[in-house]
């Protein structure tokens, strides 16, 4: 097994101990062009959580806005689209998160053959 094969998976199985850092770091100090490929690719599957991070935690303020001024006007029952949108957002980031886990499992294995 090449050194080459070793960091190509060692990017897609990073995404355990370090998911931005590593492949960085072997883009850069590597020279091989199919290393690079794989800490490319490894790296923008790392990053799609953290955006989507990003993206949740805007809607959970939006949603404790909403929250607010529901309990300033009227004390109604009524529970809102921003009230559930949490909710449905961990359910589509947990989801979309173990999806994006296994595919970088699979890569690295995929990899070292």
């Amino acid at each position: 097994m090449s050194n080459s094969k070793l960091l190509a998976a060692l990017c897609y199985f990073s995404v355990f101990f370090s998911p931005l850092l590593v492949p960085v770091i072997v883009y850069f100090v590597s020279g091989d062009r199919e290393v690079k490929h794989h800490a490319k690719r490894s790296f923008v599957s790392h990053l799609v959580p953290v955006i989507l991070l990003i993206a949740g935690l805007i809607i959970f303020s939006f949603s404790m806005f909403s929250y607010t001024n529901n309990m300033n006007g009227m004390m109604g029952g009524n529970f809102g689209f921003w009230q559930l949108t949490p909710f449905l957002f961990m359910l589509i980031y947990g989801l979309l998160l173990l999806a994006i886990l296994i595919w970088n499992v699979f890569q690295g294995i995929k990899v070292l053959r």
